[in-house]
């Protein structure tokens, strides 16, 4: 568990739960879901003391299920929100860019390193405490990130989020943008796939990570959508919320959600690139067995058309082959040359007129 203070352009790390509040700036309490669940009744008194209530028992066990879709809730005196995380291990680093080895992964390895995981904040007046998974790293990022900022001039140090929860919204856009770069992977890998299905010197078997692939979509797509309908709920949230008088409260409500727009743009654009893949991935499958069809049919028809050249010479070659004494040409000594130069201007005229009407070559 990791607890820092914020005040203006300072950030400081605390070694235990506070006792009160600062006079002016917010807490945050990062902490990891084991350590949450084993520390829950100090935490339950830290709030208690500082915001003058605790958690209810409902959202104490949203916040400790790590299989909990994203979803919004609230109460008179703290928010809830459940943002599931991208979880790929070796895909996307902490910052949210792509490995060092996306370049040479297996499809089928980027598939099955591809996993989420929630993070669940609670959204105090001036606390905030976030419940991640043991492997989580976006506490340690923005420690790390805070942490620069505050040691910089006080340009860099203006960039400090003003309150919890525009540290919430930070921490959730950042989420999103993994997501994003997860994006480019995926655009790339099924593009391989599907140029490995039209490519006619290539004996396509890898149908498993096709199929596992567009259920990774699947995946992606409802995990995006509940996260669109968690921000939608925030956001309607902050605008149910009496009007500050304050100008300066008024402009900070304004920019949280200007923030929370953004975020829920962000998520817009992975869920119509997501639904996007699917659609390709789905149309590659039936242009792939169009493809073959169109292919079987070009066989069949130039299996027909040799058929349709070699019958008339197969009529002309039975035709003497009967065992008749008075064949004509039968006993003439060009008689041969003379059969075998009529099969060829037939086989010849009628390859010709074949190709005229485009029974024979490629199809156009």
């Amino acid at each position: 568990m990791r607890i820092f203070r914020i005040q203006g352009e300072r950030f400081d790390e605390l070694a235990d739960l506070p006792e009160t509040l600062p006079p002016l700036g917010y807490f945050w309490v990062g902490t990891s879901r084991d350590e949450f669940g084993r520390r829950l009744g100090d935490l339950q008194s830290a709030l208690q003391r500082c915001t003058g209530g605790t958690l209810v028992d409902l959202h104490v066990s949203d916040l400790l299920n790590s299989q909990l879709p994203s979803h919004y809730d609230y109460t008179s005196w703290y928010d809830v929100l459940v943002f599931r995380r991208l979880a790929a291990e070796g895909v996307i680093t902490e910052r949210g860019e792509p490995a060092a080895d996306e370049d040479v992964m297996p499809p089928s390895d980027l598939l099955e390193r591809i996993d989420t995981s929630a993070v669940g904040f609670a959204l105090f007046d001036r606390v905030l405490l976030t419940v991640h998974s043991n492997e989580c790293l976006v506490r340690e990022y923005f420690a790390n990130r805070l942490q620069s900022q505050a040691a910089t001039d006080a340009r860099g140090a203006a960039r400090m989020p003003p309150g919890p929860a525009d540290l919430m919204l930070r921490m959730v856009n950042h989420m999103v943008d993994s997501y994003l770069e997860l994006r480019r992977l995926l655009t790339r890998h099924l593009d391989g796939l599907q140029r490995r299905l039209f490519d006619p010197h290539s004996d396509f078997r890898d149908w498993q990570t096709l199929l596992d692939s567009r259920n990774t979509l699947h995946l992606l797509e409802d995990t995006c959508e509940d996260q669109r309908a968690a921000i939608t709920e925030w956001i309607d949230g902050l605008d149910e919320l009496d009007r500050p008088t304050d100008g300066a409260a008024q402009r900070e409500r304004d920019l949280l959600r200007v923030r929370s727009r953004d975020v829920l743009e962000h998520i817009e654009r992975v869920l119509t690139h997501v639904r996007r893949l699917e659609s390709s991935a789905e149309n590659a499958v039936q242009m792939h067995f169009s493809a073959q069809s169109h292919r079987t049919n070009d066989i069949m028809r130039a299996l027909t058309v040799l058929t349709a050249i070699f019958l008339p010479l197969n009529l002309v070659t039975g035709f003497f082959g009967m065992n008749f004494e008075g064949l004509p040409l039968i006993h003439s000594a060009t008689g041969f040359w003379g059969v075998v130069a009529a099969m060829f201007v037939i086989g010849v005229g009628l390859s010709f007129y074949f190709r005229r009407k485009r029974y024979l070559g490629p199809s156009r």
